[in-house]
């Protein structure tokens, strides 16, 4: 499997974090699938590590060299990334869900056939068949 991690999941992983899941901890360490990682996760830990470095307690460069430790693969952002997120599409009667980065990622994972993980309530209001709640 070919498995995207949302920003908040790959922090998780990296930090060891119980809130995830041991299925999905077996699912990221399966030497089988390929764990990805987004460029867009890389600047919102850059971005709210500046704002509040109490509660992301690393930066950018921490992150992408754990990620790299851990054997995941960075996904870079592209011009069909931010444009397919032109075509993702909400359940109806949702609320408005203005995290650009969230869509970006949710965007990456739909055009290129990976599987989001994401424990992010507002991504699975998507009608998008590549999310797997976390």
């Amino acid at each position: 499997m070919n498995i995207l991690l949302d920003t908040h999941v790959a922090i998780w992983c990296l930090n060891g974090d119980k809130n995830l899941p041991d299925y999905i901890c077996q699912m990221i360490l399966d030497p089988s699938n390929q764990i990805y990682y987004s460029a867009a996760s890389v600047w919102e830990i850059m971005l709210k590590h500046e704002r509040h470095p109490k509660n992301i307690p690393f930066d950018e460069v921490d992150f992408c060299q754990a990620c790299e430790k851990a054997g995941f693969i960075p996904l870079k952002v592209s011009e069909k990334h931010i444009l397919a997120v032109g075509t993702l599409r909400k359940k109806e009667n949702t609320p408005e869900h203005n995290d650009p980065f969230d869509r970006l990622i949710l965007a990456q994972a739909k055009l290129e056939c990976l599987t989001l993980f994401t424990h992010d309530e507002r991504i699975r209001e998507y009608n998008e068949r590549c999310i797997m709640p976390v």
